[in-house]
């Protein structure tokens, strides 16, 4: 170094600062002195913390690399017995002949560890399929009832239509024919009736009768579709009234829904 260069990282040049109170501007010099020394004394450690790794790494592989000398007693005893260099093991030099890697244990896992740890990956991983499994499960049959409980609304609210107009269709075709009275009180529309008229015709209810079974409205649709079939020669379906039932027959595609879909 010549001799009219500072040298920062000399006590000489330290002792050059006479105030180090707290608080008082230091010289951009000393700061870059003092950042440049720490910087040094971090890297004189991590360069002896890896030369000292690099060291054993590079002995072992070298004592990996290099073969058996013939001053190994277990060497000396494979000569004697007709074993020659290079030569693989075993009676016909079939066997191995690059010795056993060495495989280097560096966690403080006990021996069939990795075994244990691949075992139980294992398992998650099919406890994970499992789940997933009854997952799509689950969702594949809320769906498919979701389907059918859609369907059978769709139906139902098809056959009160039907209903409602088998219903119209009866009382109109009874009326031009005279009849004042329905074969039962469900085949036509249902007169709305009052608080007071239904509160009155409980009260004149027999006590000893009993209340007939309700029938569900796709028996009543069957029912009233075959008065009309038959009484009329009506079909709600082809919305005609045929001349008789010779000629319902003929032309009706058929007594039910289904029958009349294309």
């Amino acid at each position: 170094m010549a001799d009219d260069e500072d040298d920062y990282m000399s006590d000489a040049f330290l002792n050059q600062i006479t105030d180090v109170r707290p608080g008082v501007p230091m010289p951009k010099r000393v700061k870059e002195a003092i950042k440049k020394e720490t910087l040094q004394k971090e890297k004189n450690v991590t360069n002896r913390q890896k030369s000292f790794k690099e060291k054993e790494q590079e002995s072992r592989e070298a004592a990996l690399q290099s073969s058996i000398s013939s001053q190994n007693k277990g060497f000396a005893l494979l000569q004697k017995m007709g074993y020659k260099a290079g030569q693989g093991l075993g009676k016909g030099g079939a066997g191995r002949v690059e010795p056993v890697p060495l495989n280097i244990k560096t966690d403080r896992g006990g021996i069939g560890m990795e075994e244990l740890k691949k075992r139980k990956a294992e398992e998650e991983l099919q406890n994970y399929r499992k789940k997933i499994q009854m997952k799509q499960q689950v969702e594949k049959e809320s769906l498919e009832d979701f389907r059918v409980r859609k369907r059978t609304e769709m139906e139902e609210r098809k056959t009160l239509i039907d209903l409602r107009k088998s219903q119209r269709a009866c009382e109109q075709l009874d009326s031009q024919k005279g009849i004042t009275v329905p074969r039962d009180s469900w085949y036509w529309p249902e007169v709305i009736k009052d608080e007071e008229a239904e509160l009155q015709e409980e009260e004149d209810k027999p006590e000893d009768s009993e209340d007939e079974e309700e029938l569900m409205p796709l028996d009543k649709l069957q029912f009233l579709t075959s008065y009309l079939r038959g009484f009329h020669s009506y079909c709600i379906w082809c919305g005609t009234e045929y001349n008789d039932e010779e000629d319902l027959n003929s032309n009706c595609p058929g007594d039910t829904a289904a029958d009349h879909e294309d």
